[in-house]
């Protein structure tokens, strides 16, 4: 694989590790990433989330919640949600604190507010490097059947990156041939490191 890309969304659980997850397998060269103030789980109602640091272990999250109520967070999936996850990496990382990893090639969001503070952010580095990145938006809901569609979305769609010359010149063409074909909208912007 000749880019490196990094999956986004607000609390690197769900759709940004079900992504990183079935890339990494497929041996892409892929981080994980969230940009919210925390990392927050779904709790015994709406208006009672688990919410976690950026940085807390997956292992520690699963145990924490296991022994709040097992039943419950096994049903609506959030202990196999945080087994997967503790296989893919330690603990979930926020974007906004991710200079020291590097740059990307390809940056994905599932969702438009992750995507334009993904945008904004690297609007406000300093770029040193002039070294573009493409930062695409998938629109996905945030369940665990459509982080599986949206992973598998995301395959497809580097795939075909990875098969061009130069995204560069056939970014265009790409997502016009992804909608067309999937029936689902795009956002994509360029940045620079």
């Amino acid at each position: 694989m000749k880019f490196r890309y990094a999956m986004v969304c607000s609390s690197n659980q769900n759709r940004s590790m079900e992504a990183h997850s079935l890339l990494k397998r497929q041996g892409f060269d892929v981080c994980s990433y969230g940009t919210g103030a925390h990392v927050k789980l779904p709790g015994p109602s709406l208006r009672e989330p688990n919410v976690y640091d950026f940085g807390t272990p997956y292992k520690q999250m699963f145990d924490d919640l296991r022994r709040k109520d097992q039943e419950l967070y096994k049903r609506n999936g959030i202990l196999p949600m945080l087994k997967r996850n503790s296989t893919v990496k330690l603990a979930p990382q926020r974007w906004q604190d991710n200079a020291a990893d590097g740059c990307f090639d390809i940056i994905f969001t599932f969702e438009e507010k992750v995507f334009d503070m993904v945008v904004e952010d690297l609007h406000n580095r300093d770029h040193v490097l002039m070294k573009a990145v493409l930062i695409i938006n998938l629109e996905v809901k945030d369940n665990h059947e459509e982080a599986a569609v949206g992973a598998r979305l995301t395959l497809d769609l580097c795939q075909e990156i990875e098969a061009v010359e130069s995204w560069e010149e056939s970014i265009d063409d790409i997502v016009a041939t992804f909608e067309k074909q999937q029936w689902r909208k795009l956002l994509y912007s360029v940045s620079f490191y």
